[in-house]
């Protein structure tokens, strides 16, 4: 059957092929890096290589007198210049009600620097290979400062202060619930389980760095930046801000971005510095981070360490859940590293459970380190680590199965909509349902076979099991698209979310078909401008439930103006029009008209529409992962061999696109269970893990076996009219969890259950074999 005469074949709930892969994969695809100017320079940064110094003298005059050199500034030319520095966490506060401490985050260190890695100046030259050797001519006299890279050392009393209004380190933090009655429920709980987590720095380890090309035209004084970054819109907006220009002087571009994972979201002061640069020497300016550059400078992930006990009743019912947390939001505390730890990671700390008696106290702690900020899942992983790890020791203590010990807690569909004590509202779950489903879809109860056979090769094999739910949105539930009908056979719609290598281009496309009923080759999806339009952009999984919502909104709105067109067109109501596949047609006579057709013969030359729409509130995805694992004692290393989930998603508008997310976003949460960790020297303050030599990524043959990555859409969201659910990070949420509560089984089951609450990730080779060996 062809496209044309059955386009639906596109629409959703079809496992449509990504439209952008085949450009990408025949090596057609537009990265940042791949566009060049006329009369382009390039930009290099010399960043300090000190956790904590004071900035004295910058001698740049061997560096100016190099070949090809243009321009070189420092923190303080552009403190000259009244650019502005970064703004800090607003809205938080100190346990005094003061505002959230933070020392002034410059573009470029204007009096100290605070972590290794800082940009302090910039050279700006001809070529590429110019521009760092001038780098390296820079001089600069740095009086070294006591420093503190790790969280026992920044919180401890004699700790070296980053902020000296940040006592002890403290930049922000915030209480949830009530330690009254917390404390109640504790004294009469027939059982207090209380474990220790370290939820370890990571790095989100994109395949293409962060590129800026920035270029001035004198003619018009405007800065078109074209870069790889989440949300086009809001760095305009902190570029205008920080330079002082209206935001119709800066126009921000986005093509190909080879990943983004949450750490190309916001504007970082390279952003910035590569705009003032290009606007200061009137040309354009390219900068291209280097691998090292990324490992020092941009945001890390979670960094987090935590104190957390479950007070349970004989039956095995949650009672109260008391949680203190210290996060490494590192030199400079941002809004979004503040706000991931001290409240949306606290909104789904209970996840699935029935709990409503809480005591919180979250802290965000400063250190000599690279700022933290969105990471996959973005505090969700971290507060779904815990609840996880805690629900599973908890039956090992209690001696209640693990399955049954959830079913007793699980909240019930009857009960939503429902409010957790973070005042989270969730309208949708079927949890234990979503539960059953997995535990059929792994043969959890074949496993005791599976684990007899490993026993005999000499390997201990375990069972893990999250169930959880998370909150996606980016808090920002708004969304604008532009619907343009042509005459030649195009609907072109342009969204201000943003592809970045998860196929929301495809999605939105098939949603087009849906609403048109056209084939989808007359589609064209336009991402990434700001002069075409304003959006919050892709964060937190929103592309598809507010993006796709607003796609939905402003095709009915488009197909309601052409009803009204075509009205006026045959000479009849609009109520009497009809429309389907891309044809108005008036009901009950032969008289019709095409939707192209009808386009051409507007002034304009199309039927276009400017929507704006919003849906009524976050979606709750949630899921049931199960990891099977393998670990040799002799060496300690773990093999992940099976690994199954049933997922609530809502409605599933690709299933070949939401597996892909599933499968990719639960490799990431096994490369942190298993091997990734950002490292500090705590004498130093060097970073030791700043390069793929030193930094242990997931790779492929992380898994022995593929994945079973299924949907269930049996409760679609009530809060968008799509009824979908955000997926982007489910996987990397679930996956973490899944894998060390696996290897915690594989241990009590041999009789090391003493060793479960000591499990530190990343379980590598060399701390499992430890860990194990110990007396």
């Amino acid at each position: 059957m062809t496209t044309e005469t059955n386009p639906m074949r596109f629409g959703s709930g079809q496992a449509v092929r990504r439209l952008e892969d085949e450009k990408l994969l025949e090596g057609g695809g537009r990265y940042t890096d791949d566009f060049s100017l006329p009369g382009q320079a390039w930009l290099c940064f010399v960043r300090s290589p000190y956790p904590h110094a004071r900035v004295g003298s910058i001698d740049t005059s061997a560096a100016a007198a190099m070949p090809g050199v243009l321009g070189i500034y420092t923190g303080a030319d552009l403190n000259a210049a009244n650019v502005k520095p970064m703004p800090g966490a607003a809205g938080f506060k100190r346990a005094d009600g003061s505002d959230c401490a933070t020392p002034p985050r410059h573009v470029l260190a204007l009096d100290t620097v605070r972590f290794v890695g800082e940009p302090v100046a910039m050279v700006i030259a001809g070529s590429m290979a110019q521009a760092r050797d001038a780098a390296e001519a820079v001089l600069i006299d740095y009086e070294s400062l006591p420093m503190v890279v790790d969280l026992p050392g920044a919180i401890a009393d004699d700790a070296p202060q980053v902020w000296a209004p940040a006592t002890g380190n403290i930049a922000a933090e915030m209480r949830h619930g009530n330690a009254e009655a917390t404390a109640a429920a504790f004294a009469k709980a027939a059982h207090v389980v209380a474990l220790d987590f370290v939820n370890q720095r990571v790095v989100a380890l994109t395949i293409e760095p962060r590129t800026v090309l920035a270029d001035f035209d004198t003619a018009s004084e405007r800065i078109t930046i074209r870069m790889s970054t989440q949300m086009p819109s809001g760095v305009r907006d902190s570029v205008c801000a920080a330079i002082g220009l209206a935001k119709e002087k800066v126009r921000v571009v986005v093509g190909d971005v080879g990943g983004g994972f949450g750490m190309k979201t916001g504007a970082y002061p390279e952003d910035i510095a590569v705009a003032y640069a290009a606007r200061a020497l009137q040309r354009p300016v390219k900068w291209v981070a280097d691998r090292s550059e990324e490992f020092l400078s941009s945001s890390h992930g979670r960094d987090i360490e935590a104190r957390a006990e479950l007070a349970l009743d004989d039956q095995g019912k949650i009672l109260g859940l008391r949680i203190r947390t210290h996060a490494n939001v590192g030199a400079y505390a941002t809004g979004t590293g503040v706000a991931i730890q001290l409240l949306i990671g606290p909104w789904v700390q209970t996840s699935v459970y029935d709990i409503q008696t809480i005591d919180f106290h979250f802290k965000a702690v400063l250190s000599h380190t690279a700022p933290t900020g969105a990471y996959r899942g973005a505090g969700r992983p971290e507060a779904i680590y815990t609840i996880e790890r805690l629900m599973d020791e908890a039956a090992r203590q209690t001696g209640i199965d693990r399955i049954e010990l959830r079913r007793r807690n699980f909240i019930s569909p009857a009960q939503m909509p429902y409010k957790n004590p973070m005042q989270q509202v969730y309208d949708t779950g079927a949890f234990e349902s979503v539960m059953d489903q997995a535990l059929a879809l792994a043969d959890w109860h074949g496993f005791d076979a599976r684990a007899a056979e490993s026993k005999k090769a000499g390997r201990l094999r375990g069972l893990g099991i999250a169930t959880f739910l998370e909150w996606t949105g980016g808090n920002v539930f708004e969304e604008r698209v532009t619907v343009a009908v042509r005459p030649d056979g195009i609907i072109e719609v342009f969204s201000a979310v943003n592809a970045m290598g998860q196929g929301i281009a495809t999605t939105l496309a098939q949603l087009v078909v849906d609403a048109f009923g056209v084939p989808i080759e007359q589609v064209q999806i336009v991402l990434g401008d700001t002069d075409r339009g304003d959006g919050f952009g892709s964060a937190g999984s929103r592309s598809l439930f507010t993006g796709g919502s607003a796609v939905r909104v402003g095709a009915e709105r488009t197909i309601d103006k052409g009803r009204e067109l075509a009205a006026a067109e045959l000479e009849v109501a609009a109520e009497d029009i009809q429309y389907a596949a891309g044809v108005f047609k008036v009901a009950g006579t032969d008289l019709k008209l095409d939707l192209f057709t009808l386009a051409g013969k507007q002034p304009e030359g199309q039927i276009f529409v400017d929507s704006t729409s919003t849906v009524s509130g976050p979606t709750w995805p949630n899921g049931c992962h199960i990891a099977e694992v393998e670990v040799d004692p002799p060496t300690g290393e773990i093999s992940v061999l099976t690994y199954a989930s049933v997922n609530d998603v809502g409605r599933v508008v690709n299933p070949l696109i939401v597996r892909g997310q599933l499968e990719g976003g639960a490799v990431q949460g096994i490369g942190q269970a298993l091997c990734e960790r950002v490292v500090y020297d705590t004498e130093t303050g060097q970073p030791l893990t700043g390069s793929l030599m030193d930094y242990a990524a997931p790779r492929a043959d992380i898994l022995a076996t593929m994945f079973r990555m299924e949907m269930d859409e049996s409760t679609p969201c009530k809060n968008n009219p799509l009824g979908v659910k955000g997926v982007g990070e489910l996987g990397t949420i679930g996956a973490t969890p899944a894998v060390v509560n696996a290897v915690a089984d594989a241990l009590a089951r041999n009789g090391m259950a003493a060793r479960t609450p000591h499990l530190d990730m990343p379980l590598t080779a060399d701390r499992m074999w430890k860990l194990m060996a110990a007396d």
